[in-house]
């Protein structure tokens, strides 16, 4: 099968799984056409992680997958029939959405799919968050308008800050799948040698490890939230929201505390309902 057969995404399905998410919120806050082209990247990275955790079929099989976008997104930048990445032609040429940063997400996802991350050193870590969460932000800063400089830095930031903050509420679901992203070197700090997901996180003493990675993520929460505050220009209204939600998120996890047994922390959809109002009236 060539990949200009394969489909492309289903609308339906995407807003499905986005209905009633902070980021879906956050979306509609959005003109029409700055909607459109969000809601393009997500369905992209929807798509490229959904090869990536797809634990059914063999990796060498998600892998060649993954090879095709990379192949879908060459031909849509050199102007032939794009396949599977078609659908982004109307949002790079508004935008100016860069190659390497769709690029840098399917390596992201490449790396869950070469080996189950497990107890990562913090490096490694650092690039997987840049790929996976610092790349898609690096595209929506384009797509809010900002500058080169502030955009680039909010993406640093604020997509670090919202992946570490991921990682940490979801320990129980990537060590079902046999994942473990909490970095060796606060893993061993926290006096933790095994890099087996469940045994780790069985560990009362995994609390340490994710109270020290909490706080790197605070320091990118606070540091993306300075420069929010310096009103940079562009469209800032989804991604304030988008910090003030997962910010809250991470402040009940480090009330809650990660020793076994976890409960998966959640915004009520009130409280979401009284961010997006707050934020929209600060504007």
């Amino acid at each position: 099968m060539t990949t200009e057969t394969l489909s492309a995404p289903d609308p339906a399905a995407l807003q499905a799984k986005l209905s009633g998410s902070s980021f879906y919120a956050a979306m509609r806050l959005m003109p029409p056409a700055e909607r459109a082209a969000m809601f393009a990247i997500y369905a992209f990275c929807r798509m490229v992680d959904d090869i990536a955790d797809d634990g059914t079929r063999p990796r060498a099989a998600r892998a060649t997958e993954l090879d095709g976008w990379r192949a879908d997104l060459a031909d849509l930048y050199a102007g032939r029939p794009a396949g599977r990445a078609a659908f982004l032609a109307g949002p790079v040429q508004d935008f100016g959405l860069r190659q390497a940063d769709f690029l840098a997400v399917v390596d992201g996802m490449a790396m869950d799919v070469d080996a189950d991350l497990r107890a990562p050193d913090l490096e490694t870590l650092d690039l997987y968050c840049d790929r996976v969460a610092s790349a898609v932000g690096r595209l929506s800063t384009r797509v809010f308008g900002m500058a080169a400089e502030p955009g680039l830095a909010l993406a640093h930031d604020l997509g670090r800050a919202l992946q570490l903050t991921n990682i940490l509420r979801d320990l129980d679901e990537d060590a079902a799948i046999g994942r473990l992203y909490l970095p060796r070197e606060l893993l061993s700090a926290a006096g933790i040698a095994t890099d087996d997901p469940e045994e780790a996180i069985a560990d009362p003493r995994v609390d340490a490890a994710c109270r020290a990675l909490a706080g790197r993520a605070i320091a990118h929460f606070e540091a993306s939230e300075r420069l929010l505050r310096s009103r940079p220009g562009g469209r800032l209204l989804a991604p304030r929201l988008m910090g003030a939600v997962y910010h809250a998120i991470l402040k009940r996890m480090l009330r809650q505390g990660w020793a076994p047994p976890r409960q998966r922390v959640r915004i009520g959809k009130p409280r979401l309902l009284w961010m997006i109002a707050r934020h929209a009236a600060l504007g």
